[in-house]
């Protein structure tokens, strides 16, 4: 049986050259709740694992003029496909461990941004995810890291610097944060709003302060709404991490927190701290590079607007405040997988077996009031 593992799948099809054609074979349902950008649907989920036989006939008029490579939730049952689409004449593979595989897939790129150093964006395109690396004169910081801690550690190598502080916007909801772990790892401190930091160790993020990496000054912007701990980073004025605060084209969800049992407000008073949060960040240089914790699609990094042009394009922030609290209370889209068991891993009230917390994360993301 072959295979092709989540990262070569990712650089194929981030370059385009040479397909492949990636095959679903998936319950609808499972599919139109989370998928590969591009992939073909096929449901022969139950003829596969009743039958491979059943299952042909269905697979017979795909394309013969390029590899398959065949997906499910992990791997198992798209392996069956790939059998059966050999047996017709195919070139087909598997996804080594399908949806949860392409979950942990991470790309980097550089930010365009004019800072006395190098920024880079970390996405992972299954998720939607999106964190970040600051480095300056031998020095570095980590914004938003997920749990796959080595693909941090591989950059940090790469541009040879010293780890000097890890940092989170807020107790996330749609997946585990590895940013207690990556500090100890190297003994630094972990930056959390004391709002979120309900049961954990952390450095306190507190609005107004200011940390240093390198040459370069992060001011710390408490923006809550999403949540009673979130903040936003202004790095020496050219560019701002809003974690879930505000993304390009929505702005934060205001009942995730609430309906996790961690915090005792409601959502319309979230959804009016929310607004006075984004008006603090709207007050900023309109050439900023705005640079939020999640994307909504498959990102490719970079994923950067400026302030002006978010301000242009995020319907959102045109609304008045009544308006505003109106339709974040009152329109609420589906939840994040497993969002209370996250949240409360976060915020250190939930201790997650390691064989666990992958799980928690898979399926799409959600943070984004839509």
């Amino acid at each position: 049986m072959q295979e092709i593992s989540p990262e070569a799948l990712s650089e194929r099809l981030h370059t385009g050259d040479d397909g492949p054609l990636v095959l679903d074979i998936r319950h609808e349902a499972d599919f139109e709740e989370w998928h590969i950008p591009g992939s073909v649907h096929v449901d022969v989920y139950d003829e596969l694992t009743a039958g491979s036989a059943q299952a042909a006939e269905a697979l017979s008029d795909l394309p013969r003029d390029e590899q398959i490579v065949t997906v499910c939730a992990a791997g198992v049952v798209s392996e069956t496909a790939t059998e059966v689409l050999q047996t017709l004449g195919y070139d087909a593979v598997t996804l080594t461990d399908g949806m949860n595989g392409w979950s942990r897939v991470h790309r980097h790129a550089p930010v365009p941004v004019d800072l006395d150093g190098t920024l880079i964006q970390v996405a992972r395109p299954g998720t939607g995810c999106l964190s970040h690396l600051l480095i300056s004169d031998g020095e570095a910081a980590v914004f938003d890291p997920s749990q796959y801690l080595d693909e941090y550690e591989a950059i940090l190598d790469e541009y040879d610097v010293e780890l000097t502080g890890v940092f989170d916007t807020h107790a996330h909801a749609d997946h585990v944060s590895g940013a207690a772990e990556l500090a100890d790892r190297h003994g630094v401190p972990y930056y959390l709003h004391p709002k979120d930091a309900l049961a954990i160790d952390a450095t306190p993020a507190e609005d107004g302060q200011t940390v240093t990496v390198g040459s370069l000054d992060i001011e710390v912007i408490h923006t809550p709404g999403h949540s009673e701990g979130s903040v936003s980073f202004d790095i020496d004025g050219a560019a701002l991490l809003t974690g879930d605060t505000l993304f390009h084209e929505s702005v934060g969800r205001v009942e995730l927190g609430v309906e996790a049992g961690i915090e005792d407000s409601d959502v319309e008073q979230n959804a009016a701290t929310l607004y006075e949060s984004l008006q603090r960040l709207l007050d900023r240089p309109d050439d900023a590079v705005v640079l939020p914790a999640h994307d909504p699609g498959s990102p490719d990094p970079p994923v950067t607007a400026t302030l002006a042009a978010v301000s242009d394009r995020n319907d959102e922030l045109g609304r008045d405040r009544a308006d505003f609290v109106t339709a974040l209370a009152s329109d609420i889209p589906e939840h994040p997988p497993n969002f209370e068991r996250v949240k409360r891993t976060n915020v250190g009230r939930e201790a997650v077996p390691a064989d666990e917390l992958a799980e928690l994360e898979l399926g799409p993301n959600n943070c984004a009031a839509e």
